[in-house]
């Protein structure tokens, strides 16, 4: 009977709670929120105590209780004086609300209507208060729960705290057009103003193209009016075909395929979901991949009906799916994508569904996913990928599993390529955002340890439907990209595209391959590879035209799951030179800067965890002096005078960690690329060749297509 009374406490009973915060708050901006919570009927217990708790995808100030002057202070009082006692924990409650502020009562107690006053960013000692998240969110909630008993048994207030997270001012312009378009035929171009953390700020604008009169690559010029800010569009083929090297069969389209909302562990609802990836992303092809042990039957019935509802052929193609989400140990992340709606859910687990909400039976293991996906109706299609859990390769079913994720916002994860081509595997490769911050398509990675920009996949499809989007992934027809709208096309002289299989007999010539790159940035190299080896390097400069700009890249991962990031933190200095100029590559987390400390000298705080950062520096002397580099990990001295064309690298250990130093040209090269490559003979081996494109821009942007697999 005791046990039942507690269940049915009444919510009142549990304490109220007040915020200062309410209305709108501007993402990323710092704030002193003040929570007063006053006790209910029972009050808190010597050692019972309060937890306010964030959304795992929050990426709020990391709460503090040590430095008064600094970011993210945090004071907790009692009105009866009673000692509490604070702490922060990352994971310290029941998913998806896992950030926990605790707050302990010690040696005291409260009685209904005393307070415990709880300011996040007390700004008295001079901080400068608490920074909210960096993205946009209708209701941000803190959610307060209460253990009155010291029992360690929590439950949630009636009432929680909720306020708006809205964009700041605008500081970007993103115009995005179709990536080809007929000679003489209007397009649309639409675009968006950003805010510093990649917030679209008011609505997305069109602009009506009148048509390009002859055949070429091109991008349109687009300027806000208003704000005065300008930007360039993606590149744009225009032929007479609308094709390539395809004759035209093909049209590009634009897909990110795996993303969460608040359903699961996201932001925002699953309608908000994919009117973002449509409306604001401006992505022509979308799915949503929820953590299966949180989808009840309800929620995949929904999702759905929401996938059937927007999915409009011509227009915006989505697919419904989910994740499964099974420990490492059994098999690692799998995106599932159905290529129509009345498919089943095999959930790795009911770790957060309770079996009267899931019908359908589990899958233990991969091997059970694969054996209850296959045959099945409607279509299957599985995408191994890295997450906080990885995928293990070596358990892989052919036909079923048919693309590998090798960049999203968690990283980039070459490795995974390695693994696959390695083990014999026909993959295609392909580049979403996982992201969980409510952008599909424009997935920003904000101030949390989510080290990248999230990434697109490119779909060579014959129409935007359903089911030529479908057949251009069963046939690997696709490509990744870092985020950017990079055209790649790789053809064979037999006109096979990229995904292709091509089978030679002994006496066969062996096929040369036409590779056309057209970048949103200048070229640095395009690597031609035989699974992860390269075969020959293509770049649009040559060695006489290296000169005063220096790169210094750093790259790679710790371990292959949780806990990845690399702390690349560090300095340049050179001496007898000067610096006059720099260009920051993939720093985008605006926390995280790369700044100038003197005319000679750049300091930065930088991650990743898989991807790539660094800096260009442009000297006053090419080739006078000595570059210093200082990192967590070692010194590294260069003489530039003997810093040869092909610069120096040191390998450093865990998953990729490189830190590399080389020349570029003085000024940046060309952004488009053309040529052709024949393999040599001894460059393949018997069995499976996948050949493929790796296409790297010096802004740090890169895209890989799906191999050719030619079978010696």
């Amino acid at each position: 009977m005791t046990a039942r009374r507690l269940e049915a406490d009444p919510a009142k009973d549990l304490g109220r709670v007040r915020c200062s915060l309410r209305g709108r708050v501007v993402a990323g901006s710092f704030q002193t929120c003040r929570l007063t919570y006053t006790a209910g009927s029972a009050g808190i217990d010597d050692t019972g105590s309060l937890k306010v708790v964030m959304r795992y995808a929050t990426d709020c100030g990391v709460l503090q209780f040590d430095d008064e002057s600094a970011a993210n202070y945090t004071t907790a009082v009692a009105s009866n004086g009673a000692h509490l006692a604070l702490r922060w924990d990352v994971k310290d409650n029941v998913r998806p609300w896992g950030k926990t502020l605790h707050v302990k009562v010690l040696q005291g107690y409260l009685k209904q209507g005393e307070t415990i006053t709880i300011v996040l960013g007390d700004v008295s000692g001079g901080g400068p208060g608490w920074r909210v998240q960096t993205f946009a969110e209708k209701t941000l909630e803190l959610r307060v729960l209460v253990d009155r008993y010291a029992t360690y048994v929590y439950r949630r207030l009636a009432k929680q705290p909720v306020f708006r997270i809205v964009a700041g001012d605008p500081v970007r312009l993103v115009a995005v057009a179709p990536s080809q378009v007929n000679v003489g035929r209007r397009f649309s171009v639409r675009w968006r103003l950003e805010d510093c953390w990649g917030n679209p700020v008011g609505r997305s604008r069109r602009l009506e193209h009148r048509g390009f009169v002859e055949s070429g690559c091109f991008s349109v010029a687009v300027r806000d009016d208003e704000t005065g800010l300008e930007a360039e569009s993606n590149p744009v083929l225009v032929r007479e075909d609308c094709g390539g090297g395809d004759g035209g069969r093909f049209g590009r389209y634009w897909a990110d395929l795996h993303g969460q909302s608040e359903e699961t562990i996201g932001t925002g609802t699953i309608e908000e979901y994919f009117r973002f990836a449509r409306d604001r992303a401006f992505l022509d092809i979308a799915s949503h991949q929820g953590n299966d042990f949180q989808i009840t039957d309800e929620f995949w019935a929904h999702l759905q009906r929401t996938t059937a509802a927007m999915n409009r052929p011509g227009r915006f193609v989505t697919f419904p799916g989910w994740e499964w989400s099974g420990n490492t140990g059994l098999g690692g992340d799998r995106n599932v994508i159905f290529r129509d709606e009345g498919g089943a859910i095999y959930r790795s687990s009911r770790a957060l569904v309770d079996a009267s909400e899931s019908s359908d039976p589990t899958a233990g293991s991969v091997e059970e996913l694969f054996d209850r996906l296959e045959g099945t109706q409607p279509d299957p299609m599985l995408i191994a990928h890295v997450g906080g859990r990885y995928a293990d390769l070596v358990r892989h079913r052919e036909g079923l599993e048919r693309a590998v994720e090798v960049h999203s916002a968690w990283g980039t994860f070459e490795w995974m390529l390695e693994d696959a081509f390695g083990l014999g595997y026909r993959v295609a490769i392909v580049a979403n955002s996982d992201g969980h911050k409510g952008r599909p398509g424009a997935s920003w990675p904000g101030a949390s340890t989510f080290g990248s920009y999230g990434g697109l996949t490119c779909v060579l499809a014959e129409e935007l439907d359903r089911a030529s989007v479908w057949e251009a992934y069963r046939e690997r027809r696709v490509y990744a990209t870092t985020g950017a709208r990079i055209l790649l096309d790789v053809t064979t002289d037999s006109g096979l595209p990229m995904g292709s299989v091509a089978e030679l007999g002994s006496g066969d010539r062996l096929p040369t391959f036409q590779v056309d790159v057209h970048g949103t940035a200048p070229i640095e190299r395009i690597e031609f590879r035989n699974g992860t080896e390269v075969l020959g390097v293509h770049r649009p400069w040559g060695v006489d035209d290296l000169g005063n700009r220096v790169k210094l890249l750093w790259q790679g991962a710790t371990v292959r799951g949780r806990g990845r990031q690399v702390t690349w933190d560090g300095r340049v200095i050179v001496s007898r030179n000067r610096i006059t100029d720099f260009q920051p590559i993939n720093f985008l987390n605006i926390e995280k800067a790369c700044r100038r400390v003197a005319g000679n000298e750049l300091a930065w705080e930088s991650i990743t965890t898989g991807g790539v950062a660094g800096v260009i520096v442009t000297l006053a002397r090419p080739h006078s002096g000595q570059l210093t580099l200082e990192t967590p990990h070692r010194v590294f001295q260069v003489d530039l005078g003997r810093l040869s064309p092909r610069g120096r690298s040191w390998d450093l250990g865990g998953l990729g960690q490189r830190l590399s130093v080389y020349r570029l040209p003085d000024r940046g090269a060309s952004c488009q690329m053309s040529f052709e490559f024949q393999p040599r003979a001894d460059q393949l081996h018997d069995g499976d060749n996948p050949l493929y494109v790796h296409v790297v821009q010096e802004d740090g942007q890169m895209a890989w297509s799906s191999p050719v697999y030619v079978v010696r």
